[in-house]
């Protein structure tokens, strides 16, 4: 028994020794997840219980936005386990988050979609986010507006423009994921982008751009692909009516 615990100990200080020396990028996904689990059980051997969840998931994004129900379902994983994963994400998304504040978000955009793919990328169903910034477009926070199934009907303009004025916000960037993994943008999410648009601009504060999150490291961008200005042109022709 003494024997077997000193082997997993000089297994675990390896791994250790690997991510001081040379980094997280040195460990395989399993290896990481190892090392997750460790904080939950620091005395247990946890390569296996590591593995099955690589193999229930797929990869280690899905595991790290797993419930801890689901990951508990996977044989060997307790809830001390599945605590030190779902504490783990927590962590790294409040970090990302609080990044990006005060930053300039022309000049963040990588950093805003490091955010946005690691909080939504890898999600079961579709969520809904806001990037607040101020008047001179610096970020002054990234919330959730929505967690469902997202249609035209489902952003209430009123909560999105409230917000923004709870935040002293003068113009938003909305964001979406797409569980498919496509990111090509619906007509739901064009009427939706159209709505708020519209809702915006008579409060006086700018949508810049709709961000669709799919399997591609960088997001689907309206304005980049010139919809954000056919919108724009849209509620203009509407407004004159």
């Amino acid at each position: 028994m003494a024997k077997a615990e000193e082997k997993t100990k000089g297994h675990r200080q390896r791994l250790r020794d690997k991510v001081l020396n040379r980094g997280v990028d040195a460990l395989n996904d399993d290896e990481v997840l190892e090392l997750l689990l460790t904080l939950g059980t620091p005395r247990k051997d946890c390569k296996q219980e590591a593995r099955a969840l690589l193999a229930q998931f797929g990869s280690l994004g899905t595991v790290l936005e797993a419930s801890p129900e689901t990951l508990q379902e996977v044989k060997g994983i307790g809830q001390q386990n599945s605590f030190a994963i779902h504490f783990i994400q927590g962590v790294a998304r409040r970090y990302l988050n609080q990044r990006l504040q005060d930053k300039d978000y022309l000049r963040s955009s990588r950093e805003v979609a490091e955010y946005l793919n690691h909080t939504m990328r890898h999600l079961k169903k579709e969520v809904f986010k806001v990037i607040l910034l101020d008047t001179g477009l610096a970020i002054i926070d990234a919330q959730t507006v929505f967690e469902g199934t997202l249609a035209s009907n489902t952003i209430y303009p009123r909560e999105l423009i409230k917000m923004a004025l709870d935040n002293n916000a003068a113009s938003l960037v909305i964001a979406h994921n797409h569980p498919s993994g496509s990111q090509t943008p619906s007509s739901a999410d064009r009427i939706l982008t159209k709505n708020l648009f519209l809702a915006c601009s008579v409060m006086d504060i700018q949508l810049l751009d709709h961000l669709i999150i799919g399997s591609h490291d960088t997001p689907f961008s309206f304005a980049d692909h010139g919809i954000m200005e056919e919108i724009k042109q849209e509620c203009r022709n509407l407004l004159k009516q």
